[in-house]
This record gives C-alpha cells, sequence and structure tokens, in this order.
C-alpha cells in the first residue's frame, strides 16, 4: 500500500480516459507498472491475443523514459532486439528514419499512447497497491487503495519499487550483499580514496563540443574538509559507518532526476527557485569549486546531446545532481515516506541549480554558463517543465530461483535459458559521502566502472522461488545481487525481460503450469520469431576462449590510473578500456599471464582501433633477458584476426609470469588496451 502522490498529470493521459474507471476487472494478464518493460510486457501480451490490465502509481506512463531520462544506457546494440529495438526505431521517426536512442521525452510518450491505443491495452493510471490476495502460492487478484479489485490468471511487477512483489510475500533484499555472500571483488562497503584530479581536467568540458577529454569525471577530485567553521559535519556528509570494506548494509546508491536542458532562447525556461531553499546545502559544493575555480557547469554536471538542441543533464562526479543517503528508506518506504523524498530530491536539485547561477560566492563564469542553460519549455509542460520521475536506480531486488552475481556480467555469461541479454559496465553511483580519519571527505560506493562482457540473462532471474509465487514474473525488481544490479538497471535490459515476461505469461496461461514450468526452449523460439537477442554469434564477439595460445582479457589486467572500459568497435569478449585521452603519464596497465613453459613466444597486442587513437603508445614486454620496448599506432587497423598486431618474438623463463605493460606516457590522443596474446613458437 504504498502510494506516491505527485502533484503531475501527463497531457496525453485523458486520451487514455476511456480506458479508466474504478470497476473491478478479470484480465488475462495483470500489470503492476506501466513502465517501458510494463508497456512491452503488455504489447507483447496483447499480440499473442491475451488480456492485458496495466496498472500505474504514478500519473503517467513509460516510467524513465517518459518521465526524464533520454539518454538511455545502452551498452553493446549488438543486444538489443526485438520489441525494444521496435520501440526506439518507432521514437526515432520524427528524426528522419535514424535509429535514435536518445529520443525527446515526449517522442518516447507517443509511442506508449499509440501502442496502448494499437494494442488495446487497459490502462489505468494513479493506481496504487493495497493488498494481494493468493489461493496457496498463486496471486488470484490484487485491490488498489482506490477500491477496486482486479484479477487475472497470471501477473508481471514491471515497477521500479516491486511492490507487487513484496505483497506478494515474495523474498527480495533491498542494499549490498556482502563479498562473501557470492564471491563479488566489488560487493559490500567500499570506500575510495582521494582520486585526485588536475586543473585541467577539472576545468574543461570539451566532451561537449566532441573535442576530446573525459566525458565524465567520477570520485572525490581533491582533498576538501568534512567539517564546517562549527566543528559539525557539512551537510550531505555522513558518518562513516562501523562497517568494514566488502561488509552487507542496507544502504542503497544515490537517486536524481534526469533533466532535459537546452541552451536553446526559444525553447530556455530558466531553472526554478525551490519553495525549500537553503544555501548552506551547498557549502560543500563551494569548497569543490573553490578547489577548481575554472570548473564550468559541464563537469559539475553531465549534458549529453539528445536532439534538436536539447541535452539531457546528468550527474557526475563529486558533488552533483545526485543526492547520497537520502534514497535509503525508500524502496521499503510508505506513502508519506516516498514522497517526501521525492520533495527532497526535487528541491534538492533545483536549489543546486539556483545556487550556482545566482550565488555571490560562485564565480562569475560559472554563474553565467549556468544561467546559459534552461529547462525546456515544450517538455513536462503540466509539471512546470521539471521531470516527472525520480530516477530510482535501484530498489527492491527478488531473490529467485537464480541469482545474478557479477560473475554472471564478467565471466559466466552464457545461459542455457537465456531471454535477454546486458553488456553495460557495471556502475554503481554514489551511496555515501563520508569523513576520514584525517578530517577529508570521500565518496562511497562508487567503484570505478568495471567492464562486462555481454551476457545472456537466464529466465531462472525473473521467476520467484516457486514455493512462493507461481504466477508471477518479475522484469525489472529481477533476481540480482547489488553489484550485478549495477549492470543490469538499463531500461532496454528491463524492456528485453519485459517482452519475455510477456510472452511467458501467457504460455503458462495457455498451458495451465506455473511460470517456473513452462517450456523454455518454446519461448526462446518465440523471442528469436520477434528478433529478441539471446545471444551473439561469435561473429560479433572475439572470444579469448576460442583464440590460440594464452590470452589475458582487459578484465584480467592490472590497473594503476582510472582507465574507462568501452565497448567500441569488436574488442575480445565484448569490452576494452582506454584512458579517457587523460592523465597522461600517470596511467599504467599490466597484463601477466603464467605460460605452461618456458621458451619462444610471439607476444600479440590487441587495442580498439579508431582515428582518434594514439600514434606512440609504450608497450614494454618482460621477458627472460630483461625488458624490450615498443611504439604501437594505435590509428593502424590491427593484422591479427581483426584485434591484434604483434610486438615480437620472445624468450620467457620458467617459474617468471610473462608481463606485458603498457602506459599513456608521452601520448597525445586516446590510448586503447584491449588483450594480449602469448603464441608458443
Amino acid at each position: 500500500m504504498h502510494r506516491l502522490m505527485l502533484p503531475i498529470l501527463v497531457a496525453s493521459i485523458p486520451a487514455l480516459s476511456s480506458r479508466i474507471s474504478a470497476a473491478d476487472s478479470m484480465h488475462d494478464l495483470v500489470i503492476f507498472g506501466a513502465t517501458p518493460a510494463g508497456i512491452v510486457a503488455g504489447v507483447a501480451a496483447a499480440r499473442e491475443g491475451a488480456s492485458v490490465l496495466l496498472l500505474e502509481p504514478t500519473p503517467w506512463i513509460g516510467g524513465m523514459v517518459t518521465g526524464g531520462l533520454t539518454r538511455t544506457d545502452k551498452g553493446n546494440e549488438s543486444t538489443i532486439g526485438g520489441l525494444t529495438r521496435e520501440f526506439f526505431e518507432l521514437a526515432s521517426e520524427r528524426y528522419e528514419g535514424k535509429v535514435q536512442w536518445y529520443a525527446e521525452p515526449k517522442a518516447n510518450l507517443d509511442v506508449c499512447n499509440r501502442w496502448v491505443r494499437e494494442f488495446g491495452l487497459d490502462v489505468r493510471v494513479s493506481r496504487h497497491l493495497a493488498s494481494v490476495q493468493k489461493d496457496g502460492n498463486r496471486i488470484v487478484s490484487v485491490t488498489t487503495s482506490e477500491g477496486e479489485t482486479h484479477r487475472g490468471s497470471q501477473f508481471i511487477d514491471a515497477s521500479y519499487e516491486g511492490d507487487l512483489m513484496a505483497l506478494a510475500k515474495v523474498s527480495y533484499l533491498v542494499g549490498r550483499e556482502s563479498r562473501d555472500q557470492y564471491g563479488e571483488p566489488l560487493a559490500g562497503y567500499h570506500p575510495m580514496p582521494i582520486r585526485e584530479r588536475s586543473p585541467e581536467v577539472m576545468g574543461s568540458d570539451a566532451y561537449l563540443r566532441n573535442e576530446g577529454g573525459p566525458s565524465y569525471v567520477h570520485g572525490t577530485p581533491a582533498p576538501i574538509r568534512a567539517r564546517g567553521d562549527d566543528g559539525e559535519l557539512l551537510p550531505g556528509v555522513l558518518p562513516a559507518p562501523d562497517l568494514q570494506p566488502g561488509d552487507a548494509d542496507g544502504a542503497t546508491q544515490s537517486y536524481n532526476f534526469r533533466l532535459v536542458v537546452t541552451q536553446r532562447e526559444d525553447l530556455k525556461v530558466p531553472f526554478p527557485k525551490p519553495d525549500h531553499y537553503d544555501p548552506d546545502n551547498y557549502e560543500l559544493l563551494l569548497r569543490l569549486i573553490r578547489s577548481f575555480p575554472e570548473v564550468p557547469f559541464g563537469r559539475l554536471v553531465h549534458l549529453g546531446e539528445v536532439a534538436n538542441g536539447k541535452y539531457d543533464l546528468n550527474a557526475q562526479g563529486f558533488f552533483s545532481t545526485d543526492v547520497p543517503g537520502l534514497s535509503f528508506d525508500y524502496p521499503d518506504g510508505d506513502t508519506s515516506t516516498r514522497a517526501r523524498i521525492y520533495r527532497e530530491h526535487r528541491d534538492f536539485i533545483q536549489g543546486m541549480l539556483w545556487f550556482l547561477g545566482h550565488d555571490e560566492r560562485v564565480p562569475t563564469a560559472l554563474r553565467e554558463d549556468v544561467n546559459s542553460w534552461g529547462l525546456c519549455r515544450d517538455e513536462f509542460t503540466d509539471n512546470d517543465h521539471w521531470p516527472y520521475a525520480l530516477y530510482v536506480r535501484e530498489g527492491r531486488r527478488m531473490i529467485g530461483d537464480y541469482v545474478m552475481t557479477q560473475a554472471d556480467c564478467q565471466s559466466r555469461i552464457f545461459k542455457p535459458d537465456s531471454v535477454g541479454m546486458g553488456s553495460f559496465v557495471l556502475d554503481c553511483h554514489i551511496v555515501r559521502r563520508i569523513e576520514t580519519p584525517d578530517g577529508h571527505v570521500v565518496d562511497e560506493g562508487s567503484f570505478a566502472d568495471a567492464p562486462t562482457r555481454p551476457y545472456q540473462i537466464p529466465y531462472r532471474s525473473i521467476t520467484p522461488q516457486s514455493s512462493e509465487c507461481a504466477n508471477l514474473l518479475v522484469p525489472v525488481c529481477l533476481s540480482a545481487s547489488h553489484i550485478a544490479c549495477c549492470s543490469l538497471r538499463m531500461e532496454p535490459v528491463y524492456m528485453a525481460l519485459g517482452q519475455a515476461s510477456g510472452l511467458a505469461a501467457v504460455q503458462a496461461m495457455r498451458n495451465g503450469h506455473s511460470v517456473q514450468q513452462i517450456d523454455v526452449a518454446k519461448l526462446q523460439s518465440r523471442l528469436l520469431e520477434q528478433k529478441a537477442v539471446l545471444g551473439l554469434d561469435h561473429g560479433d564477439m572475439i572470444l579469448s576462449s576460442e583464440l590460440e595460445g594464452v590470452v589475458v582479457d582487459d578484465l584480467e589486467a592490472e590497473y594503476v590510473g582510472e582507465w574507462k572500459s568501452s565497448p567500441y568497435g569488436k574488442p575480445v569478449d565484448g569490452f576494452s578500456r582506454h584512458d579517457n585521452n587523460s592523465d597522461k603519464g600517470r596511467l599504467i596497465a599490466t597484463f601477466r599471464a603464467a605460460l605452461p613453459r618456458a621458451g619462444r613466444y610471439e607476444v600479440r597486442f590487441a587495442y580498439a582501433q579508431a582515428p582518434n587513437r594514439a600514434k606512440t603508445v609504450p608497450v614494454t614486454i618482460m621477458h627472460a633477458s630483461g625488458e624490450t620496448r615498443v611504439t604501437v599506432d594505435e590509428t593502424q587497423k590491427p593484422t591479427h584476426d581483426g584485434a591484434f598486431v604483434s610486438l615480437g618474438e620472445f624468450e620467457f623463463a620458467e617459474g617468471r609470469p610473462a608481463t606485458v605493460l603498457i602506459t599513456n606516457e608521452n601520448t597525445d590522443n586516446y590510448v586503447s588496451v584491449d588483450a594480449v596474446q602469448f603464441l608458443a613458437k
């Protein structure tokens, strides 16, 4: 019975009013959550002839893709197919037919409404769950706080919070597992060191003009004191918890609003001053600015181009639109708790933008930079142009038949019951800002983005344990650890699992089976007929396991400094890394191999070739006779297997690891590292 009352209503929703009533109902499939996953699930089921009811707790449909998030993190585009790709292609029609993954919210909303009408989905917005009625391990009906009871044969929880799942007494977790629970190196409490940045990096927003340099800069970039003159912790800094690195806790990564902004004078609406504005909330931000007086707006936030002169404004770095610590009570929160957290996020972000644009302690150049931007006049027109949706990056997570973990995203990537794919990096936003023993502030939880390989998602991860519920599927709050969720939590993944859920629900209904007992092979066949992507052909990915000799992928290398993961090109095992064309002379990547025997080996090096790569990448091979240094021109196409160049032949001794070291010293463009191969001669 979590009710989130928001003072907003999507302008196009009245077009659905003929389908909104206070009557009870009976449908083949009842879906809670008209998110993209919920709508795709409904379309998939309706195409099979099922009657579908969509209950949505907010006043709008489409979740984040209509509520603010325009630059959906998609990872490897080859993993996206089926109804998900169809959705984005439809949204791109107004952009001259080019597949536009980053459509405007109003374009995404048009597709949602089009599908609702075309497939006869019964959509009821502003409906909040009060209770779930079960007969044994089967849901019979759900009752809303508005007094409606809706019966169904099958149910899907496609909400970001997992309220239906929780009311159905399905096991779930909020927070982070320990490192020991699933053997995940990144799991648990994760304080980060200060990641010092140069004035040049912090003073640049060159990425906005496609002029190179880092797009995102994460972490605490300089030593900043945690306490004010009164000796108290500054707003936004929490006491360090009594935890050791890797311990479990109940904390969630930070939320924010994804704004749609512009510099177009004909569209721009000035950032509003919130009703509850307190400049003291931004003392930490002011200290950050004083550490880097030349910092531009595009380094305090991330600005990603969308279409028609609009940009997606997201958080980046140490102090931005994320609000660490404020999300902790949201997943299990009641109506008033969630509404309060919603308001507090809105007030904080509006206050931050107002502070940056108007506080006289902020450098004039930065204030002018901020005020050159504004909200978009033609978006969210019934909500003062502010996005509808709070970005709930992570809520409840089901504990189902199969729990996906870090290994399922990086090494254990093949699944016999695959119903979709993921590929985005393991990306966690700040969980807390905490005080160090020496009195400085550091971020906690936001480990450096870790690469994944395009991985298959098993059907078992969207099914509850059979003893708990036999007719419920959960494509959003699916069965995954916190670390796996850091990659899975992207809309294209949720949508793919929504399609699988819709088809699986229809099969279970027609065959009289539980969702755990359906014929998964038939489900996979139907998904493939609808052009879903359940696996990548080997032609789309060079697998280290299928290469000759000993191969060390970038996932297994050791790093000094922050290397960015990227799916660009056709890298070995799906991802390579690059130096972000920054911190020159400071970054090192070390590839070590235990060779099967001593002897002579050809050593090959793989990188992601591109015109903006460095031409003199220093590579050092450590071998039995000492060290040999060569340079590699990464603008040139690799000559072996489409990925590797030969570094030469060398003798390697027994009992000593073969080592190849790559740095970005004296380079003037991007340095890429992907893999190293040793071939016995």
